[in-house]
């Protein structure tokens, strides 16, 4: 059993526990479930060396429940607790903004079990005359009904891709070549499924060893899907090598990319499918990829930008951008210790980063009057900055930043003076309360805050949670121009569950002339390696190196910092 689904057992005791009222418990279990959930090293390997109780926030209990689920698959204590629940608190759970107090409060005045129960119950207005919720809640509750449905349809990019480099690895040594396609390989924020490709001297060797992952739902001489714990489907199909190449193309998509390539393909005298490019009945390319695109007349284009969206037309004329490389990030912009909700010290916090070779790192713990995320005041600002120096004396080759993220209040003003602000290097804001205000008033909340001179990066502009909450209404387009007025430069947060800015958005913003950060946001070591999720949302966007800033040295990105280089002299 996989990081995510053990961490995903551990949310829904959290839940549950919360629903049934206990006390300190859920708190545990969901600060275990955060370090599990992103820890690269594998759960089982670390419960084979006996050492569960090392993982920061596993005590004894939890650890023995680990140990439990890796051993049977299941675990009785969730069981149990499901049993005391008395209602479907998993689909209840999954609306926008429906903690498990609200789920209780609705089951307790209006005997709401189900989704199908809260959604009729909405819609005869049930709902709004409850004390805490009103009009606007049941209103929100409806428009995201949907939304639930399908975030079970879907998976995060964060969860599939882990699974997936899991399976290939395990795979690896059985197959000429393999690799994953679909979605997935063109970096999706949500993946339906997995795509796995491989071909293979011993394809029922490579069959059986997948099988293994899963229950084996369908099982042919090419083919086999398997259905995970979590219910997620992983198709493997086998194909010859000469036809690799082209498989690859194919399943990789996007559907509206192929059907264009196939017009190119019928126009020059093709035809191009999953098992070749043909003229005739000779085949002129299929082992590689890129042969395809070549004999096509076109620039090879990266699996990211196969979205028909105008990449085609720019292969045809060989203006395809050159777009950022995973390698090409030399600081994180946006890094949380313990010092506000973050798992890790400053001094374990920039080692990790120093071991990536990152050339600067900025510390931007929470500041201001954010009581849930353990926001800092003026003096332990002070306190911090004075660790901050000392901790630059251990790391001389990795330069940190003393930052903060700031809240932005209600009428745009940051929740921390600007005599505090001066003094650091770098200032995020963010928006992390009264999301539902009118769309004029959210967008001149912002616009007020980018004008702040101290301000420096606009933190998940847009608010969204994919698959949980929706963006909050603005103005995107006066976001922009702020952007550039003020040289509050947006960023797209690698969260998994954020990439913030979307693709879409980005790409307009950089299309205005905007320049963006690619940060983490991370809360522990671990998260750190999140970035190349926020890469690859960059590159699906066209990003190339010089519309990221943090791809910049280090002098000419305190340049940026201190706005004396506006958007056009980067």
């Amino acid at each position: 059993m996989r990081n995510y689904e053990i961490a995903q057992i551990l949310y829904q005791i959290a839940d549950i526990l919360e629903i049934l009222k206990v006390e300190w418990k859920p708190n545990a279990y969901r600060k275990a479930a955060r370090t599990i959930e992103a820890m690269p090293e594998d759960v089982y390997e670390i419960y084979k060396k006996n050492e569960l109780e090392k993982i920061p926030g596993v005590g004894i209990h939890i650890a023995g429940k680990i140990k439990e689920i890796l051993e049977t698959g299941s675990l009785k204590y969730l069981d149990k607790l499901k049993k005391e629940t008395p209602f479907d608190y998993e689909g209840l759970m999954s609306i926008e903004g429906m903690g498990p107090k609200k789920v209780m409060a609705l089951y307790q005045k209006l005997k709401i079990k189900t989704l199908k129960d809260l959604e009729k119950a909405a819609k005869h207005h049930k709902i709004r005359e409850l004390f805490g919720f009103g009009e606007k809640t049941e209103e929100s509750i409806l428009k995201n009904i949907e939304l639930a449905r399908t975030k079970k349809k879907r998976i995060l990019l964060g969860t599939a891709l882990p699974i997936a480099e899991e399976i290939v690895s395990g795979l690896k040594k059985y197959c000429i070549d393999i690799k994953y396609a679909g979605s997935l390989r063109r970096m999706k924020e949500t993946i339906g499924d997995i795509d796995i490709l491989a071909c293979s001297e011993n394809p029922e060797k490579v069959f059986e060893e997948f099988s293994k992952s899963g229950e084996v739902i369908v099982k042919g001489s090419t083919k086999c899907t398997i259905r995970l714990n979590t219910g997620f489907h992983v198709d493997l199909r086998i194909v010859k090598p000469e036809s690799f190449g082209s498989a690859l193309q194919y399943f990789t998509g996007s559907q509206t990319h192929n059907i264009a390539l196939r017009r190119i393909a019928i126009s020059k005298g093709y035809k191009l499918s999953e098992y070749g490019l043909f003229s005739g009945a000779k085949q002129t390319a299929g082992s590689y990829e890129k042969d395809v695109y070549t004999k096509l007349g076109l620039q090879y284009i990266e699996p990211e930008l196969r979205e028909n969206a105008g990449e085609i037309e720019h292969a045809l004329k060989n203006t395809l951008p050159e777009l950022v490389s995973y390698n090409d990030i030399k600081g994180d912009m946006q890094v949380h210790t313990n010092w506000s909700d973050g798992e890790n010290t400053v001094q374990e916090m920039v080692k990790a980063a120093a071991a990536m070779k990152y050339k600067y790192i900025a510390v931007t713990d929470h500041a201001g009057n954010l009581k849930i995320a353990n926001a800092m005041n003026e003096t332990r600002l002070k306190k911090q900055a004075k660790e901050i120096e000392k901790i630059q004396k251990k790391f001389p080759q990795i330069k940190i930043l003393k930052g903060a993220e700031v809240e932005i209040l209600k009428n745009g003003s940051l929740g921390v003076k600007n005599s505090v602000l001066k003094e650091l290097d770098v200032v995020i804001g963010a928006v992390h309360s009264y999301f539902k205000m009118p769309e004029k008033e959210m967008t001149q909340r912002i616009v007020n805050a980018m004008s702040n001179e101290y301000i420096n990066i606009l933190a998940h502009p847009t608010g969204r949670k994919i698959m949980q909450k929706l963006p909050y209404g603005f103005d995107f387009e006066k976001i922009i121009e702020a952007s550039k007025k003020y040289s509050v430069f947006m960023e797209i947060n690698s969260w998994p569950e954020r990439l913030d800015l979307s693709d879409i958005n980005a790409r307009k913003a950089m299309e205005r002339g905007c320049r963006l950060f690619v940060n983490t946001d991370s809360h522990s070591v671990q998260n750190l390696n999140l970035i190349r999720f926020g890469i690859a949302q960059a590159r699906r966007a066209w990003a190339e190196k010089k519309d990221i800033l943090n791809t910049l040295d280090y002098e000419k990105l305190v340049r940026v910092l201190k706005k004396t280089s506006p958007h056009s002299k980067l």
